[in-house]
């Protein structure tokens, strides 16, 4: 596995960005992410991951 996978395959948006848009902007739901980088607006398959990126930051 990449060390930085690829979430968001529609945008080409790795983990790192995700995470540190969660963190910067203290993103809390997908459509948080989805309005602030657009991860997981376009066709929805990353929601799983980006969930799990959510539950794994704001824990």
């Amino acid at each position: 596995m990449a060390e930085d996978p690829v979430i968001c395959t529609c945008l080409d948006m790795c983990k790192s960005e995700i995470v540190a848009a969660v963190r910067e902007q203290k993103l809390k739901t997908i459509e948080e992410v989805g309005d602030a980088i657009e991860a997981g607006a376009v066709c929805g398959s990353c929601h799983d991951d980006i969930q799990e990126i959510l539950d794994e930051e704001n824990a």
